[in-house]
């Protein structure tokens, strides 16, 4: 297999040893390593968002990770802006470049484009925000199924940020968001990705979320929380959805106990896995499936 023009993509659900097959591969090929993981660019949080070790870091270069701050937004199109400028560096040393993270809409906007949707109003983003505020997630969802029936099984009904912006655009285009994602321009041809995705059954999954969540709690995922706390940013701010801050904010206000705080933890994070797995399932059709086993034998073959 010629690699020498090709770029690698790795994803999978959380927990499932994606960044060590990143590692693995790119140790081989002689690549450098790209973050494909929203929440992996901020800075302040390490631990919750499984970002490499700093010893895993040292091995191989590693771009995009925790450079942004939490106090500003990190949208999809400055990540695929960054992501193809370090593409092109990688290249230029004649290395390969491996893109590794859980960002599904990361993959979709390197691989089939970036959505060009008219830019909407502030007074139609407020009004909308209104409504959400007004409705709560679960009614609102309902209300933006009606409108826009092709957000089902695309959008999670409890991802508010999504939710939002595809109302926003429903109500102020006429036409969904996922239209508009068919008028979509790649940069780069189809032929040069090698597309993996790594996954677990389900029992060894649940059984490393478990182990992970007891490793964040020992790396100090607690005061991590209480540090960023301290920035008081807004409850609806994207960096919320990182699984574990909500849980231990909890804790820290002594609403629950330690036990209950990792419990919380394991199950929204399988949850998280679930919607992954879901997700990959309609849009990454054309991705080949691997478990650790045929994962090792498929680097071993590259």
């Amino acid at each position: 297999m010629d690699l020498k023009s090709k770029i690698i993509l790795i994803s999978g659900p959380t927990a499932s040893g994606k960044s060590k097959a990143a590692l693995k591969i790119a140790k081989k090929l002689n690549g450098e390593i790209i973050n494909a993981d929203s929440m992996q660019v901020y800075k302040e949080l390490n631990i919750l968002t499984a970002r490499p070790s700093k010893i895993d870091l040292n091995k191989i270069d590693h771009h995009l990770y925790g450079f942004r701050s939490v106090k500003k937004e990190f949208s999809s199109g400055e990540w695929l802006k960054l992501a193809k400028k370090n593409i092109k560096k990688i290249r230029d040393k004649n290395k390969i470049p491996v893109l590794v993270g859980g960002t599904g809409l990361y993959f979709k906007a390197l691989t089939d484009g970036l959505v060009k949707i008219p830019e909407i109003p502030i007074s139609v983003r407020d009004k909308i925000r209104r409504i959400q505020n007004k409705l709560g997630q679960k009614k609102f969802y309902l209300k933006l199924l009606k409108n826009d029936p092709l957000v089902k099984n695309k959008i999670d009904p409890t991802d508010v940020q999504r939710s939002i912006r595809a109302y926003e655009v429903i109500s102020f285009t006429k036409k969904s968001v996922f239209d508009w994602y068919t008028k979509t321009k790649p940069s780069f041809k189809k032929d040069q990705f090698i597309k993996i995705y790594v996954d677990y059954p389900k029992d060894k999954l649940i059984n490393k979320i478990s182990k992970r969540v007891d490793q964040m709690m020992k790396d100090g995922a607690i005061q991590e929380v209480k540090d960023f706390l301290k920035l008081n940013l807004k409850s609806d701010s994207n960096i919320f959805k990182v699984i574990g801050i909500r849980e231990i904010k909890d804790f820290i206000e002594k609403k629950t106990s330690l036990h209950d705080l990792k419990l919380n933890i394991v199950i929204k994070t399988r949850q998280y896995a679930k919607r992954q797995r879901t997700w990959s399932r309609g849009q990454m059709s054309d991705w080949q499936k691997f478990d650790s086993e045929a994962l090792s034998e498929f680097i071993k073959k590259l």
